[in-house]
């Protein structure tokens, strides 16, 4: 049956996210166990000075932001390459490899182990959950460059899985690495209580299922083509298909590294809003930058008439949108030591400024 061709599910409507800086909308409803109306949060988030802000702004400035990235994504690549060492069956391992080593920013793995660090964690307590939110982006990855979804011919400024492997190949390298995933975080975290690692599979889990990434792409192949998909369906669509794994890297990071109830939900909350933030400057990259600039095919939204944000609301409301998302995000970890949060909010930086 195809996807396609189904309707869009008719959610119960509650405010919008972006009714005050916007217009009045309303929004599609999320489990009340999964996201929370980032206007409700704005209601019942406790009052914290700017200067709290501006402090840690201050400190992310002076924070050598491009050496953290580097060696951290460099200590994530060989993990991974470790994680996934080349063995028999030898063709399906080359397929794994060959996308999960391909590159990339390594954003959440880094979100993951930032987020970890930040409650008083190690390194090496976060990094299998951070390979794990990798493995699984690069699942996701190859699924959505397969002919019956998105119909990529690049990702990151190679050729796609499927191109290089065939699609049956590539399917089921994809469905090896979601089980590795959830495999390398039960047997390999350490320093960690069994009831927290026990805690980040299901919050992994929770996150990518049905009512997370994979509800995210549903909603979305649904919705193209479809004229009347409004601000409420698209956010519904994107705090699904991508704020998930980044909210599932950043809460993973918090469980691991021992935080309690109050900062695990609110860097939960930081998550969601950085999570959105990603996909609101996607959509403006994917209008306004070149094929080669971003390393896979620019302007494919609108070639399979996607609802976007730029197509929605324009492009410079859309950056507009990206800086209230951005200060939000600030918000919602002032008053967490400076010091250690400034990755963090260099990372929230990085998402809202990035090119490619």
């Amino acid at each position: 049956m195809s996807l396609i061709a189904s309707p869009i599910p008719k959610w119960v409507q509650t405010k919008s996210i972006n009714s005050s800086n916007l217009k009045k909308q309303q929004r599609l409803p999320l489990n009340p166990n999964f996201f929370l109306s980032i206007s409700e949060r704005k209601r019942s988030r406790p009052t914290r000075c700017s200067t709290v802000v501006s402090t840690e702004e201050q400190n992310a400035a002076i924070f050598d932001f491009k050496r953290y990235m580097e060696e951290k994504a460099a200590r994530v690549n060989s993990a991974l390459d470790a994680a996934v060492a080349l063995r028999e069956p030898r063709r399906i391992h080359e397929s794994m490899r060959y996308s999960l080593l391909a590159g990339g920013k390594r954003v959440r793995p880094i979100l993951c182990i930032a987020a970890c660090e930040l409650m008083g964690g190690a390194e090496l307590t976060a990094m299998p959950a951070a390979c794990a939110v990798e493995i699984i982006h690069t699942m996701s990855l190859i699924h959505d460059d397969l002919p019956c979804l998105d119909n990529d011919d690049f990702r990151r400024g190679k050729p796609t899985n499927h191109k290089v492997f065939g699609e049956s190949v590539a399917v089921l390298a994809g469905d090896a690495l979601l089980a590795l995933a959830f495999e390398h975080v039960a047997a390999s975290t350490r320093g960690a209580s069994a009831e927290r690692v026990v805690r980040a599979v299901a919050e992994l889990g929770r996150c990518i299922g049905s009512e997370g990434l994979v509800g995210g792409q549903v909603a979305d192949i649904c919705s193209e083509g479809v004229a009347t998909v409004g601000l409420e369906q698209l956010e519904y669509i994107h705090m699904h298909k991508t704020a998930a794994l980044l909210e599932a890297s950043v809460v993973m990071g918090a469980i691991l590294g021992g935080g309690d109830e109050e900062a695990v939900e609110r860097l939960r909350k930081f998550s969601q809003c950085i999570g959105l933030l990603f996909q609101v400057v996607d959509d403006i990259l994917d209008v306004t930058k070149s094929s080669s600039e971003l390393g896979k095919t620019a302007g494919k939204d609108l070639i399979a008439d996607k609802t976007t944000y730029p197509k929605l609301i324009g492009v410079e409301k859309s950056r507009e949108l990206a800086e209230e998302l951005k200060k939000e995000a600030y918000n919602e970890i002032s008053g967490f030591d400076p010091l250690r949060v400034a990755p963090l909010i260099s990372l929230a930086n990085y998402i809202a400024y990035r090119n490619n």
